[in-house]
């Protein structure tokens, strides 16, 4: 009797930490994504602030690390002190994007781009070099999948 007893103080305790894993994942591309963008070739973003924006000083005779450009909750980039470390940002250059531009701009582009659609809208992909399948590559040799 005590065995059950203990096991199910156990499968209670581990409950709550089931069900915390439980979420909705979002990705880059997708209207719901906050977190840091790759701009890779796609257009100049529209900016929050002109500027970047450091919360932690920079040492004398550090160099900076290079820009990052985030999208972030409506009000973060206001209060942006409090909300770095949710980013790992802290300590470097911040750009902030306009949603609008992200969502009409970012994400037709990544979903063209990085998701297999090919320079003409057809599905199709690029290859690591960067080559639309069925064109051939460098090396001549046909389209891979």
């Amino acid at each position: 009797m005590k065995q059950w007893i203990i096991l199910a103080l156990l499968a209670s305790a581990a409950l709550p930490q089931a069900f915390a894993d439980v979420g909705v994942a979002v990705s880059v591309g997708q209207p719901g994504f906050y977190g840091m963008i790759e701009l890779g070739n796609a257009p100049m973003p529209q900016l929050i602030y002109p500027q970047p924006i450091i919360m932690q000083p920079v040492p004398y005779g550090v160099a900076l690390p290079p820009p990052v450009y985030l999208r972030v909750p409506p009000g973060y980039a206001q209060r942006w002190r409090w909300h770095c470390h949710e980013f790992n940002a802290c300590g470097r250059p911040v750009y902030f994007v306009q949603d609008g531009w992200y969502n009409r701009v970012y994400v037709p582009f990544y979903r063209r781009h990085a998701e297999g659609w090919g320079p003409g809208g057809e599905r199709g992909g690029f290859h690591n070099e960067g080559e639309y399948r069925g064109e051939g590559n460098r090396r001549g040799h046909e389209g891979r999948d």
